[in-house]
């Protein structure tokens, strides 16, 4: 079996990505390691995710890296090109939807019910796009 264990998404610091990741859409902290050059090895991922080591319930976690250069720099917040590039998924969107206007996450799309489920759109804290999506 194969899968994808972490999608990387680049960001100017560290401390600042952690804070909103976790503060902000609740993801747990999975490692924060110095990697002794000046750069982290920072992993989270969304609440509920499990972990362990069964693949089909493990998911996908953000590797946090900080841009290290004027090249990097510039493409944070735009790896995308400006479409959707995450697509976070949950079980109760109401509550979860809730959670994330009380933080202060910005929507940029209200919720609708659409066939494949309930969705609204958000900004990271560099202008990412994600989708919330309860599937129906």
């Amino acid at each position: 079996m194969s899968y994808i264990a972490l999608v990387a998404l680049v960001v100017r610091e560290y401390d600042e990505a952690i804070a909103f990741y976790t503060g902000k859409l609740g993801f747990e902290l999975v490692e924060d390691t110095d990697r002794g050059d000046g750069s982290r090895w920072v992993v989270v991922r969304p609440p509920g995710a499990g972990g362990g080591t069964d693949p089909l319930r493990r998911g996908t976690d953000l590797l946090l890296a900080r841009a290290r250069d004027e090249v990097q720099r510039a493409g944070v917040g735009a790896q995308t090109g400006g479409r959707v590039g995450f697509f976070l998924y949950t079980e109760d969107f109401a509550a979860y939807h809730a959670r994330l206007t009380a933080a202060g996450v910005r929507f940029v799309r209200e919720p609708k019910t659409e066939p494949y489920g309930t969705v609204a759109v958000f900004e990271d804290l560099y202008g990412n796009l994600w989708d919330l999506i309860q599937p129906a």
